[in-house]
Order: structure tokens, then C-alpha cells, then sequence
């Protein structure tokens, strides 16, 4: 298993010459950190970068090295002809591989999850997606996205704690904390001789919690400070959208209006089959509560012909690592062989067979 975060950390030619550790470029030019934990160490000058813009990698079309790894690794489910034929172009004449096929992330969810028809509801950091699955092709006219997700509560957050006046420390500033009662100030040392940290970074780490758990009283970042009410409030623009302040041009959407509205620009002889199939993905989704308020408010908007079913895994892991489930699923099955784009069909057909071959 391999852990790819959707951040990397690169280090110009001029900081790699004074960087003592980590590996170096023996030409002397730019080092990329994709590594986790390497992310999470000070480095003089590192940036941090994303390779995805709305869910898709644009590293490939720059001809970047990073970006020739990103390029084949990421892709939208919305992602144009033209990006995919670039993409098969790489495997086949930059990796030189024998066999390629690529599938979109919303048809292996629905296999990992055992289904070939349903509505992918997949919610993550830049947009929360709704995806139609029939037969194990995608239904291209009933995509429906909004901006509401994980970067926008993460927003909303830190703006909450500018009213209740509390300081986000990253634990790469602290040596040394004091266990504080409720509502006290938070005891901590600082940490002496601290690298000049670029702000991407500082505000990455400000924004990224190494345990994963989502704890917010007591953790490095707050001290000892208790949130009380307002910590159920995190997800609540998921599903009821605030007024659209600096999203201009975004439809906002909440999670059940994007699921109704998907299934609603699908042929209706197909929609019992949609309802009937809602899964659930996303690093959102593992909210506390968000399936019950997502399965309530699409109960109430469900026609009362269709049989309303959530599919929802109670693994942490399946819930964000859904595809790459999928792809495996997909991969170990004895007809697969016959399903991937072999290096004499490219060759005979060009790039152009991967619209063909992997619909």
C-alpha cells in the first residue's frame, strides 16, 4: 500500500545546495518531496505545491518530472478526450509500457462497493461530486459538482476561530505543552532556532493533522481551549450552503440537492436504479453524522416510487481509498487481460484507442 498525498514539497536550486538532508540532484536542480512524512519536516524555503486544480492533475501538460508521475496517477472523472490520449501518449512512449488501461474513479467505487449501477456521491477537499454509474459506464450529461467541501470548511473554520480569537499553532512551532483546564490558555514552549519556513508550508501544516483523527480540544493546534457548540458546526455547510461569499460563478449546492439534481438529468427509466444505489466516498462522508443527515434529507426529497438505499462502508480506509479498491477488484478479474490496451494496438491505432478501449 502507497500513500500519495495530493501535496508535494519542492526546493529550488538554490535551497538544494544548502540542504543537508533528503536526496539531492546531482545536476543541481529542483527537489520534490511526495513523501508524508517528509512533508512534515521544516526545510529553509520549501514550497508546497498542488498538482490537482478541480480534481485533475495539470503537472502533465507542463512536461514537469513530478508532473509525468501526477499526470498518470490523477484524473477526474470529467477529464477531457484530449487529456486522456495525452495521458496514454506518456505510458506508452515515455514509460514505454506493455499494457494500459484506464478507468474512472466514480466505475471502480461502485465495484469496490459491489455495484455497477448506482450514484457515486464523492465529497473531498476542492468539490463534492455527484456521478451517475450504469452497466459500469458513466453517465456524462448527470455529473453535477459544487464547491462545497473539505477546503471550504477548513475555511470557514479558521474564520471561527478568528471570532473566538484563537491562535492556530502548528506542532513544528511547539517543544514542549502544559496540560491546561477547560477554557484556560493554552501552556506551551516554543521550539528555538526554527528554519525560515515558506507560508505554504506553515499553512499546510496548519491545515493537516498528522493523527488523522479530526480531535480538536486538546490537540497541538489549539492548546487546551474547548470549542463547546460550535464544533458540530464543521460540516453543516455540506449540506446546508451558506450564502455564496468569494465563490462567484460556482453553483452551491448541498450534498442532497447535488444528488437529486444528478438523478433528475438522467433518463428516467434508469433512476430507480440510481436511488436504489447511493454510495458514499469521500473523506467528507466520515463526518460524524453525515450519512444520517444526508439519508434524512434525501428521504424526504426521494419520489415515493423509488426505493431509497445509502451505501455506505463503516471502514475508515474504504471510505477514502474506495477506488484504488475498485481498481484492484477490477484488475485481479480473469477478463481483465482482455480489457487493457496492448503496446502493438497502440502502436496500430494510435492514442485515439483510448476512447475506444476504456469508455
Amino acid at each position: 500500500q502507497a500513500d500519495f498525498p495530493t501535496t508535494v514539497g519542492l526546493l529550488s536550486p538554490e535551497e538544494v545546495a544548502l540542504e543537508l538532508d533528503g536526496d539531492k540532484d546531482k545536476k543541481g536542480g529542483k527537489v520534490y518531496y511526495i513523501d508524508t512524512n517528509a512533508l512534515h519536516v521544516a526545510r529553509e524555503g520549501m514550497e508546497v505545491l498542488s498538482p490537482l486544480k478541480n480534481g485533475m492533475s495539470e503537472w502533465g501538460q507542463r512536461g514537469d518530472n513530478a508532473g509525468t508521475t501526477w499526470g498518470h496517477l490523477l484524473g477526474g472523472d470529467w477529464n477531457t478526450r484530449a487529456k486522456r490520449e495525452k495521458l496514454t501518449e506518456l505510458m506508452f512512449e515515455h514509460y514505454n509500457i506493455p499494457a494500459f488501461f484506464l478507468c474512472k474513479t466514480a466505475v471502480l467505487t461502485a465495484f469496490a462497493n459491489g455495484r455497477s449501477t448506482g450514484l457515486v456521491l464523492d465529497s473531498g477537499a476542492t468539490h463534492t461530486t455527484a456521478i451517475p454509474v450504469h452497466d459500469g459506464y458513466i453517465l456524462q450529461q448527470g455529473i453535477v459538482k459544487s464547491p462545497l467541501a473539505g477546503d471550504f470548511i477548513s475555511m470557514q473554520c479558521r474564520e471561527l476561530f478568528q471570532e473566538m480569537n484563537i491562535d492556530i499553532v502548528p506542532p513544528y512551532m511547539i517543544a514542549a505543552k502544559e496540560p491546561v483546564r477547560e477554557g484556560a490558555p493554552p501552556s506551551w514552549k516554543k521550539k528555538e532556532k526554527l528554519p525560515q519556513v515558506s507560508k505554504s508550508w506553515h499553512n499546510y501544516t496548519c491545515n493537516v493533522s498528522r493523527g488523522g483523527g479530526g480531535r480538536t480540544p486538546g490537540s497541538p493546534f489549539l492548546g487546551g481551549g474547548g470549542l463547546g457548540g460550535p464544533r458540530g458546526l464543521g460540516g453543516t455547510p455540506l449540506t446546508d450552503p451558506p450564502s455564496p461569499q468569494g465563490l462567484s460563478g460556482n453553483t452551491m449546492l448541498g450534498v442532497g440537492h447535488v444528488v437529486t439534481t444528478s438523478i433528475g438529468m438522467c433518463d428516467i427509466d434508469i433512476r430507480p436504479g440510481l436511488y436504489g444505489s447511493v454510495i458514499v466516498t469521500g473523506g467528507n462522508t466520515l463526518l460524524q453524522g453525515f450519512t444520517d443527515r444526508l439519508n434524512r434529507e434525501l428521504s424526504q426529497k426521494t419520489p415515493p416510487s423509488m426505493r431509497l438505499k445509502l451505501i455506505a462502508s463503516n471502514s475508515t480506509m474504504e471510505r477514502r481509498f474506495s477506488p484504488w479498491i475498485g481498481g484492484s477488484i477490477l484488475a485481479s478479474l480473469g477478463t481483465f487481460q482482455q480489457m487493457w490496451i496492448s503496446k502493438q494496438e497502440y502502436e496500430e491505432g494510435g492514442k485515439q484507442c483510448v476512447e475506444r478501449k476504456c469508455p
